[in-house]
């Protein structure tokens, strides 16, 4: 995956998030433009995240569903988290769906702690949905074996 190309993540968006509506690629260079929006890629996944004031916010991590249980989402968590780390942030949040087991299974192996919920907040395209769970981390927590 060639540098962070609006054009590819949203597609690999799109396959990786195929029950929900995926971001456009207008809506994720709009996200690539801003200065507190990084993108963090390799070639079977991204992460973005958004950091400032001693925050970050991972916006979203997609990896390609042929990679999965492979440790790419673990790798593209971590190299988020350096990001962020690197631009003055202390801790991250995230959401997740409710029903979205392996991703919490990550999270929680980083360091992640539900903080918060959003009742119904994720919609599918066959009219079901599910809680959005907020997670927390500071950022000195995570660790390379999580």
């Amino acid at each position: 995956m060639p540098g962070a190309d609006p054009q590819v993540l949203a597609q690999l968006h799109a396959r990786c998030f195929a029950d929900t509506r995926a971001w456009s690629a207008g809506e994720i260079a709009a996200l690539l433009a801003r200065p507190e929006v990084v993108a963090v890629t390799c070639p079977e996944g991204f992460a973005l995240i958004r950091a400032a004031a001693g925050e970050a916010e991972l916006l979203t991590l997609a990896v390609a569903p042929e990679a999965r249980r492979r440790g790419v989402g673990r790798a593209l968590l971590l190299q988020a988290v350096q990001a962020a780390r690197v631009r003055g942030a202390q801790e991250m949040f995230l959401e997740v769906a409710s029903d979205n087991h392996a991703a919490l299974a990550l999270y929680a192996a980083a360091g992640f702690m539900q903080v918060g919920r959003r009742p119904g907040y994720y919609r599918d395209c066959h009219g079901g949905g599910a809680d959005a769970l907020v997670l927390r981390c500071e950022l000195g927590d995570v660790s390379p074996g999580g």
